[in-house]
């Protein structure tokens, strides 16, 4: 993956961006900034983690592999935190299949000089644990979401949170990528998001999911949605991006 040399500012990354400036001073020498095309498989599961990453206007999910070849989502990561560094505190492996779901940039370091600059900067680590701990709640939620909700609820979520990420209401987004994070298959995604278009929800265009009805949206999404966006203004205030009305 090549660094980009038309690179977006470092602190793109709200959760960079949340660091005092010093704090970034020690960070920013090791940072580079690398593209992540719509697609792209940045981890695959039990691969070795060399970078830890920090999108800006990516998306990136995390999914499990299941025996049949299918996946599920675990986790989405965008400009509100990062992925890479949980895993390779441990065995170095993947937990699962890292893919850029919205095309961007983002931020990376390798593990260890990350690891070197918590040492040095208590702050920086402190910020990465109050991630991790909002991962995990994410996380928490999301397995929880996939076992007990509806298709219609999970992707309605899926769109929100995709949403918050990108701050616009056109969504790069298409059924197929929908499929494979609610594990389901592309017809019932065709059929879920052919109701929320009637319902005037959404409207759907080539490759592009376009919000018309936000609050709609939020109303059809299940109870996880805005437990998650919680989650990360309780333990990263401001990084998120809330709606005035969270």
């Amino acid at each position: 993956m090549p660094p980009c040399p038309d690179a977006v500012p470092h602190r793109k990354n709200r959760l960079l961006a949340a660091l005092e400036p010093e704090d970034f001073g020690v960070l920013e020498p090791h940072l580079e900034i690398v593209d992540l095309p719509k697609g792209g498989l940045v981890y695959d599961a039990g691969e070795f983690i060399r970078y830890t990453y920090f999108p800006h206007n990516a998306i990136v999910s995390l999914s499990t592999i299941l025996k049949d070849g299918g996946t599920v989502e675990m986790a989405l990561f965008g400009r509100e935190g990062m992925f890479g560094l949980v895993s390779a505190l441990m065995t170095r492996q993947s937990f699962g299949r890292y893919v850029t779901q919205v095309a961007g940039t983002a931020s990376r370091i390798l593990v260890d000089r990350l690891i070197d600059v918590g040492r040095e900067s208590p702050r920086t680590l402190e910020l990465m644990f109050r991630f991790t701990e909002a991962l995990l709640a994410q996380t928490l939620q999301t397995v929880a979401c996939n076992a007990v909700h509806s298709v219609e609820a999970r992707c309605c979520r899926w769109i929100l949170t995709t949403r918050d990420r990108v701050d616009r209401d056109a969504l790069p987004l298409t059924h197929e990528t929908l499929a494979e994070m609610l594990g389901v298959q592309r017809s019932t995604v065709s059929s879920v998001t052919r109701a929320l278009q009637m319902a005037g929800l959404i409207q759907q265009g080539r490759g592009v999911i376009t919000i018309v009805n936000r609050a709609g949206l939020e109303r059809m999404s299940c109870e996880c949605y805005r437990r998650i966006r919680r989650s990360f203004e309780r333990l990263l205030p401001g990084t998120y991006g809330l709606a005035e009305d969270a």
